[in-house]
């Protein structure tokens, strides 16, 4: 399966609005999560299907017995999470002064990986609330351990999102 270009947003779009936003974190999670069709259980041994999904949209958590998805339901599942929870989150979290578009799907990105918990209390939302977008940057590059190792796949994503601050 071939990895669809790393996002970037555009350069005339200035702030950039939710829609871009929308399309750069999409991207970025199929390109980090991947598209699986069928039920799998992920690192943190949780029951994930489509595009890291946890639960459908009713709430319902998935299960390993669930049938399998389409692609248009995986991708639609994921808009629907995007829109419905991360995003918006970030925006609570983070000044919507302060945010490009870009910024908000790196921020985005990371609450959907680990969590909105983890950006609400992290170093990472301190600083860059606060405006240092360099500290925000070095804070990205210490989230890359999982199970107690660095992790590359998560020092590639964690560096896709530091690109988008700026």
């Amino acid at each position: 399966m071939m990895n669809p270009p790393s996002p970037q947003p555009s350069p005339a779009s200035g702030r950039g609005g939710k829609a871009e936003a929308l399309a750069i974190v999409r991207a970025m999670c199929i390109r980090f999560e991947r598209v699986v069709l069928r039920p799998y259980l992920c690192p943190a041994n949780v029951p994930t299907i489509g595009v890291g999904s946890t639960a459908y949209e009713d709430g319902r958590r998935v299960t390993m017995q669930d049938a399998a998805i389409s692609r248009d339901r995986a991708l639609a599942l994921l808009d629907n999470t995007l829109t419905g929870i991360y995003l918006p989150a970030t925006r609570n979290l983070c000044p919507p002064t302060r945010l490009n578009a870009g910024m908000q799907a790196a921020l985005a990105d990371f609450a959907y990986n680990l969590g909105c918990t983890r950006l609400k209390g992290s170093t990472l939302r301190r600083k860059f609330n606060a405006g240092d977008l360099a500290g925000a940057r070095a804070e990205l590059a210490k989230w890359t351990r999982g199970g107690g190792k660095v992790l590359k796949g998560l020092v590639i994503r964690r560096a896709a999102e530091a690109g988008l601050i700026k």
